[in-house]
């Protein structure tokens, strides 16, 4: 087995812009693994949020490249490195060796039935209420639109988007962006806009003061869910979480969350870092039969891998084999 990690950076089709800051590019880290006739990849996005860096996700998955070349299995991935950007892409590569190898799609080495395409959302990034507005206009013939809020101004800004895409689904993903005052200040004007879901409007941490404030409108949580360990947690405060494979530290652990979440009566949301199909890709087989499908990351790229996801229209369609899984 040869093991090999790498950057890239993929620029972003204009700009991109949350409650914590602007970006042009979109960096990622990929792990290649081959023995010699199949190659299995998979990619990554370090985020600052989490205290993850390029160069400290690289180092991580370098240390364990010896390990990879004599066998390391996913099994004992899971116990070697924490949930984050660097097991995700080494489990999302042994998952796509696995594959590769054995001739079986991704589906038949999870036990799941074949995936079928997903009506996708498209992001919106933080921007003045009028810009907000002229781009919810380009895009109000999508089925779901998903905004990006900063704190101050955000009801002009979904009012603007509304008036734009008046037919659209609309979720917002506050990126813990509120205090309990403007929660309380915008939610029931949201409501009356017809917000559908609002992603985690307050710092993870804030799960017992979320759980006393009113929920007219169902709750995401993001930074408060990554995996496992950190479900018990947001029960009684969200009624939905966003599984990400950078978050749960690759496909092995959203499954097992995805599972243990629906058996806990949460709703899932499947997500995903600004990054390109192959990132993409494992999420999409989290992606089957959940409530909302918010994988539009090379939608927002300026360029995405040749073999990338096709979206039809609002339909992101299953990917090939060649891509990924």
């Amino acid at each position: 087995m040869q093991a090999r990690v790498f950057e890239e950076s993929w620029p972003i089709a204009g700009r991109f812009v949350i409650s914590r800051g602007a970006r042009t590019e979109a960096r990622v880290v990929v792990v290649e693994l081959t023995d010699g006739a199949a190659v299995g990849r998979g990619e990554c996005v370090p985020y600052a949020r989490y205290g993850e860096t390029v160069e400290g996700v690289m180092a991580e998955i370098a240390e364990l490249l010896p390990a990879l070349e004599q066998g390391l299995s996913r099994q004992a991935l899971q116990q070697r490195l924490p949930a984050g950007a660097a097991r995700n892409a080494i489990d999302c590569a042994l998952w796509d060796l696995e594959c590769k190898q054995s001739g079986q799609r991704i589906w038949q080495r999870t036990g799941l039935s074949a995936p079928a395409p997903q009506v996708c959302a498209y992001t919106l990034s933080v921007d003045t209420p009028e810009a907000m507005e002229a781009v919810a206009r380009q895009h109000a013939w999508r089925p779901l639109l998903k905004l990006k809020l900063a704190g101050a101004g955000d009801l002009a800004r979904v009012a603007a988007v509304r008036r734009g895409a008046p037919e659209a689904r609309i979720i917002v993903d506050a990126n813990e962006g509120w205090d309990e005052v403007l929660y309380r200040e915008l939610v029931p004007e949201l409501a009356t806009l017809g917000v559908a879901m609002i992603e985690q409007p307050l710092p993870a941490g804030q799960e017992a003061l979320l759980a006393t404030l009113p929920r007219p409108i169902p709750l995401c949580a993001d930074e408060s869910c990554h995996d496992r360990s950190s479900l018990p947690a947001v029960l009684g405060s969200y009624d939905l979480i966003n599984i990400k494979t950078d978050k749960t530290g690759g496909l092995t652990e959203a499954l097992a969350l995805k599972a243990e979440a629906e058996a806990a009566g949460l709703g899932i949301m499947v997500g995903c870092m600004l990054a390109t199909s192959l990132a993409m890709a494992p999420a999409f087989v989290l992606a089957q039969g959940v409530r909302v499908v918010d994988l539009d990351g090379p939608l927002l790229l300026a360029t995405d891998r040749p073999d990338g996801f096709a979206y039809d229209g609002a339909l992101m369609q299953p990917c090939e084999a060649a891509l990924w899984g």
